[in-house]
């Protein structure tokens, strides 16, 4: 299904449609502040796997990331965490970065690194934090499979290549072309893994 959602005021209807969807055990495209991931519900193992056999890889090597609603959502999923790496977390969050944090027991074990790590994510786009906000937990995201970035702005062109595959795309408008920038935060300093949208040069500002 392809499914329009305002990207300013989304629609309590169709934000209802894609919870009910994710929470028995569905997969979405859907939009971000940067690329549209495909998501999935963390408590959905089944839901989880599928979505390592679309992207062809190992879920704990996967580098799948949670999308949290706020800082209080993204706590329950991290060990205590130093007050310099909250400060950097408080001024650059909701934004286009992922940061590598240890998981506290409540991270599913089939999405926990060999490290004992998870990324985690607060997206400024409010398709993505009023489905999390309904949902109550946080939705697994995972960029869509293969090179061809072209296609994976357009939400129509996505449920073409992706209709036999995903539950619901859920199309918010036109996405971007780049994706977060990850950071490592279980090192001191942290450690750029990937730069991409976000500015390094701000975390130490």
């Amino acid at each position: 299904m392809l499914l329009h959602v305002h990207p300013d005021n989304p629609q309590p209807r169709n934000i209802k449609m894609i919870t009910e969807c994710l929470m028995d055990g569905g997969i979405i495209i859907y939009p971000t502040d940067t690329i549209y991931g495909l998501g999935c519900s963390i408590f959905q193992p089944k839901s989880i796997e599928k979505i390592c056999r679309i992207k062809q890889v190992d879920p704990q090597k996967a580098q799948l990331s949670f999308i949290c609603h706020d800082l209080s959502d993204m706590s329950t999923y991290t060990k205590s965490i130093s007050t310099p790496v909250y400060r950097i977390l408080k001024s650059h969050l909701p934004g286009p970065y992922t940061f590598i944090l240890p998981a506290s027991k409540e991270v599913p074990k089939l999405l926990k690194s060999k490290k004992n790590t998870i990324g985690l994510r607060i997206p400024d786009n409010r398709i993505a934090c009023t489905i999390i906000q309904q949902l109550t937990h946080p939705i697994l995201s995972a960029s869509l499979p293969g090179e061809m970035v072209e296609e994976y702005t357009d939400p129509e062109l996505m449920y073409e290549n992706f209709k036999n595959q995903v539950d619901i795309v859920v199309d918010g408008g036109i996405g971007g072309m780049i994706p977060s920038t990850v950071v490592d935060c279980t090192v001191d300093p942290p450690e750029l893994v990937r730069q991409g949208l976000g500015s390094w040069d701000t975390i130490f500002a």
